[in-house]
């Protein structure tokens, strides 16, 4: 019993650790937005603002900054490109779960191999495929754009909760009369929902946190995202 109650000390203080080592970055970082800037580089720092402000920076970024035209663009391309992506990968893993094709193998490896491949490979292609359709610094091109990177994970992802649901329920629905697209919507997605769900907000983070395909696909102030912003925020101010 003894050793029990070390062992599991042992873990809720590594745990508490772990907790500690990543929310503490964020708290210093919520401590200094609301300082004073000579608060906020004064030597040694303090950990609680003396004089709390939001002038100095909530109001500075507001006020000189399109940061809300900024959130709005990032909602829309992020939630375009996770609702599509996990749509889509919905269906192309329901396929990949319920039917045996040739090549399947194949294409399931395809998938999990896009992922180890940089981003920064297909600007370049995707860039000169936008500007020639037309789509080019388009809310539409950056969601398409973004959907070929968050796709094959959630195609990935959705394989796998359907493999959890048994085959017995399609075939029930199927001898009911039910076409395969109607076992989908009926039996096996209301199955699959929280996964869906979860899926959703993965593809909506790895949309979001992007920079790379933002900077390279759109060239107009009006498009730019919190990323782009955030990137530009650091020559047009003092950003620690």
């Amino acid at each position: 019993m003894p050793q029990r109650n070390l062992s599991r000390l042992l873990t809720y203080a590594f745990l508490i650790a772990v907790l500690l080592f990543n929310i503490i970055p964020f708290l210093w970082m919520l401590s200094t937005s609301f300082k004073t800037e000579p608060e906020a580089f004064a030597i040694p720092p303090t950990w609680w603002p003396v004089n709390p402000t939001l002038q100095e920076g909530f109001g500075n970024v507001l006020m000189w900054t399109d940061f809300p035209r900024y959130f709005l663009n990032s909602s829309i391309v992020s939630l375009g490109a996770a609702l599509l992506s996990t749509v889509v990968g919905a269906f192309a893993g329901y396929g990949f779960s319920r039917f045996q094709f040739r090549g399947r193998t194949v294409l399931i490896g395809v998938l999990l191999a896009s992922q180890m491949l940089p981003g920064v490979l297909l600007v370049g292609p995707y860039f000169r495929i936008l500007a020639r359709v037309g789509l080019y610094d388009t809310y539409l091109g950056l969601i398409l754009a973004f959907t070929t990177l968050t796709l094959p994970f959630s195609a990935w992802m959705l394989k796998g909760f359907v493999d959890t649901v048994p085959y017995e329920l399609d075939e029930a629905a199927l001898i009911d009369g039910c076409s395969r697209f109607r076992t989908f919507v009926q039996v096996v997605f209301p199955t699959i929902a929280p996964g869906m769900v979860a899926t959703l907000i993965f593809a909506f983070l790895l949309a979001w946190g992007d920079l790379l395909w933002v900077l390279v696909l759109t060239t107009s102030p009006d498009m730019a995202t919190v990323t782009l912003g955030l990137s530009r925020l650091v020559t047009q101010f003092r950003v620690m």
